[in-house]
């Protein structure tokens, strides 16, 4: 989604200005979160200067009639969500910085939009995936690096699936604790200690399968591939593994396995939940384990668990409406 490229460039007001160095300073959010932001106040800044409406004196109504006027324009529910968010954080932070009495934001709803179902793969294709062990070698210059990128991939895909980490949680991961690092494995806890999203740590259990494909990487890792960093998964050139490249690396890894379907790391995550809630019921822990702030986010994989009831229901029950 890219709800910055029809975004105006309005000279910066002196409060958005320090509204964007009080996000990326103080709150410390990713960049393109604060890029998105800065989107929805260009649009907010370009909305007064034409209704000649100082930005102190926005009122709710004129949020109502310029997120209507976006929405027919043709921007997409979820960017009109976001773009409203921006705004009401903006005057939620000058509300206490006592620029303005109100927030003009505050009770404003965002169009609906609907909420598509996770993908997440069967058990079956998630299990062939991570017992699948020829791993994507093409690039290695020798057998002995084809076999060091075999079980590093091998050990990517037991994490991802075993663990529920996002790929940006994955890539962080450093192979021993420190101070600085934002990731660490404790193997002999079989735990994963993770920064996820708001720089919020949480500790993931790992199973024993993740473990041991982690140590049969860490065998190689040093000595067949060179580490130049402290990262826990490297390159063949010893620097640390990309978002992009795990991506990579698993699509070919999912056509190598035979699976009928294009797979993606946050897959992986939406098969951990989706698998776990449907053996053990327990959304309260998918919610921990996963590290959603709320658990409306978590929610959706009760839909998912109903689908797959559902389908269950119309192959196997005799009164069960079927087609055709």
């Amino acid at each position: 989604m890219n709800v910055a490229a029809a975004s105006p460039s309005p000279v910066p007001d002196a409060a958005v200005a320090r509204y964007l160095e009080h996000v990326t300073v103080a709150r410390r959010l990713a960049p393109r979160s604060v890029a998105m932001i800065s989107d929805g106040l260009s649009r907010l800044q370009a909305r007064c200067e034409q209704g000649g409406i100082p930005l102190a004196q926005v009122q709710p109504h004129h949020v109502r009639t310029w997120l209507a006027r976006l929405h027919q324009g043709g921007l997409a529910p979820r960017s009109v969500a976001i773009i409203l968010s921006s705004w009401r954080g903006f005057y939620r932070w000058w509300g206490r910085e006592g620029g303005v009495a109100a927030n003009p934001a505050d009770g404003v709803k965002a169009p609906k939009a609907p909420r598509p179902l996770p993908k997440a793969l069967s058990v079956d294709h998630a299990v062939a995936l991570a017992e699948h062990r020829a791993g994507v070698s093409d690039d290695a210059p020798n057998p002995l690096m084809a076999a060091a990128l075999a079980a590093r991939d091998h050990a990517i895909i037991e994490l991802l699936y075993g663990c529920g980490l996002r790929v940006g949680e994955l890539v962080s991961l450093d192979a021993v604790a420190s101070d600085e690092a934002i990731g660490w494995l404790d193997l002999q806890d079989a735990t994963a200690h993770v920064t996820g999203k708001g720089r919020k740590r949480r500790v993931v259990p790992m199973g024993d399968a993740a473990v041991r494909a982690v140590r049969e990487w860490l065998a190689h890792r040093g000595s067949t591939v060179p580490a130049h960093e402290p990262a826990l998964f490297l390159t063949r050139q010893g620097t640390r593994l990309s978002d992009s490249q795990v991506r990579t690396r698993l699509r070919q890894a999912a056509l190598q396995a035979g699976l009928p379907t294009s797979v993606h790391p946050h897959m992986l995550r939406h098969s951990f939940a989706s698998h776990l809630l449907q053996s053990s019921g327990d959304l309260r822990a998918v919610q921990e384990l996963l590290g959603h702030a709320h658990i409306s986010t978590t929610q959706v994989y009760t839909r998912l668990d109903f689908q797959h009831l559902a389908q269950a229901y119309d192959a196997a029950h005799p009164r069960a409406k079927r087609k055709g």
